[in-house]
């Protein structure tokens, strides 16, 4: 995908990530809203994978550690079309395949259960030196919260994958600046978390995380013949609630309600967006 048709995939994300939370009537809204640009970009022009196959055994992986944000997870995979669009109406309902928290055993397309924060990080990782103990020629992608990153386990995750030289791991920090009981800087300052990452011997940077061309040419630029050297961080600067205004301004975004004028307000946003781009709605 170009860069036009990336900003309509997220765009397309986001909409449909709205109407799935808002169908539930509460949930993640905010903080899988601000992963929809990088989830356009991997999906639609990274990710080497098989909607058809997902458990084609070459394919690329996503770990989504952060995975209170899989309703995001979700309608990226439906779009692309590893299940059926009528599956997110089902989200967090009895006996559904696309549960509050992403899942492998259930939903096509889910690499790895996440949920408990930092776990993921070394899941990604143990996954990367997999794929490098078996010389396979693909990555694995880590997305990973700035508040998660108050974990000690992924700073425990860093060291290990620079002691492996895992270069086949590629990590994002959201970096939107809120978690669940404050913004970070109240919670728990992480200063500069791309010289965190850098200083535990990653490649470390940080780029508009709401750009997709900027996400696209981040990850162009780091070559598969240096998965022999080191792993690469890419912090994203986001916004909590990014691309739909009337969610962005609500102070205490990370779970909320979403029904009535707020869900209707939102849903005209997000579908404003993506008709303004060019979009089929």
């Amino acid at each position: 995908m170009n860069t036009k048709e990336l900003e309509i995939f997220a765009a397309e994300i986001r909409l449909n990530t709205v109407k799935m939370i808002g169908k539930r009537g509460f949930g993640h809204l905010s903080g899988s809203l601000s992963v929809a640009d990088v989830l356009a970009v991997l999906y639609g022009s990274v990710m080497n994978v098989m909607p058809d196959n997902p458990s084609w055994p070459l394919r690329d992986k996503l770990v989504l550690s952060k995975g209170h944000a899989g309703p995001a997870l979700y309608a990226a995979l439906a779009l692309k079309g590893f299940f059926p669009m009528e599956w997110l109406d089902t989200l967090n309902q009895p006996k559904t395949k696309l549960p509050s928290h992403a899942d492998r055993r259930l939903t096509p397309g889910v690499d790895m259960t996440t949920g408990s924060l930092g776990q993921g990080a070394s899941l990604a990782a143990g996954l990367a030196l997999a794929q490098k103990m078996d010389d396979l020629n693909s990555r694995t992608f880590l997305i990973l919260g700035d508040g998660e990153c108050n974990e000690g386990q992924v700073w425990e995750m860093a060291l290990f994958a620079a002691q492996h030289k895992l270069g086949n791991l590629i990590a994002f920090v959201d970096n939107n600046k809120k978690q669940l009981d404050g913004t970070t800087s109240e919670v728990m300052e992480m200063g500069d978390i791309a010289k965190k990452f850098a200083s535990f011997g990653w490649k470390a940077l940080g780029l508009d995380g709401g750009c997709v061309r900027q996400i696209k040419e981040a990850i162009l630029g780091i070559s598969l013949t240096g998965r022999a050297h080191v792993p690469t961080c890419i912090v994203l600067n986001t916004v909590k609630g990014a691309g739909v205004p009337s969610v962005e301004a609500i102070e205490y975004n990370h779970h909320m309600v979403v029904d009535g004028d707020i869900l209707a307000t939102a849903i005209r946003e997000a579908t404003e967006t993506l008709k303004n781009l060019g979009g089929d709605v």
